[in-house]
């Protein structure tokens, strides 16, 4: 979704406090384990703006934090960032090493990835399904590297062992990430 080249940040607004408490409610609901640290990532009386992003992509802003980002109606999903200081509040797959060059150069995630020897998939219990968002960990580091909406799920993956995982995301390094708010 977001390429290496540097992104422009468009024309930044004000949010309506009505509309961040709608964004706080939809985070909670797509994002149940943020709640303890709601208040540390979207305090109420803080001021959040919204920075418009080529391709009608909306960058949520806190003091010139990136947060959220959202494209037209799709979830809303965190900036790596925010994953990287709650990671444990994200539902979590890993990809091997042969995978990582792929997914830091932009390139569609494939389910081959995350199903060989050093990919780890969720149990039964813990299963993502097509459409989760969900953070993606590379064998062998510590930060998550890639998060994004999944295309098929996770039982699927497992039966196929083929095909196209999660086809746009944000990751390390990609223009999202290098953005300049100030």
């Amino acid at each position: 979704m977001f390429k290496k080249e540097s992104l422009t940040a468009g024309s930044k607004s004000k949010v309506k406090s009505s509309v961040a408490r709608g964004i706080r409610a939809q985070v909670l609901e797509t994002y149940p384990k943020l709640e303890p640290h709601i208040d540390e990532i979207l305090p109420k009386k803080s001021q959040l703006d919204l920075v418009k992003l080529p391709d009608r992509v909306s960058l949520y802003v806190l003091d010139d934090t990136p947060l959220f980002y959202q494209h037209m109606d799709d979830p809303i999903i965190p900036h790596l960032k925010l994953v990287h200081q709650y990671p444990h509040a994200f539902k979590r797959l890993k990809i091997d090493r042969g995978a990582i060059r792929f997914v830091l150069s932009g390139a569609t995630l494939m389910v081959p990835g995350l199903t060989s020897k050093g990919g780890w998939l969720p149990d039964k219990d813990d299963e993502a399904t097509a459409g989760d968002i969900v953070a993606i960990e590379a064998e062998g580091k510590d930060e998550i590297c890639l998060i994004g909406q999944l295309e098929i799920g996770t039982e699927e993956m497992k039966a196929k062992k083929k095909g196209v995982a999660m086809s746009a995301g944000h990751y390390l390094g990609d223009g999202l990430w290098k953005l300049d708010l100030s």
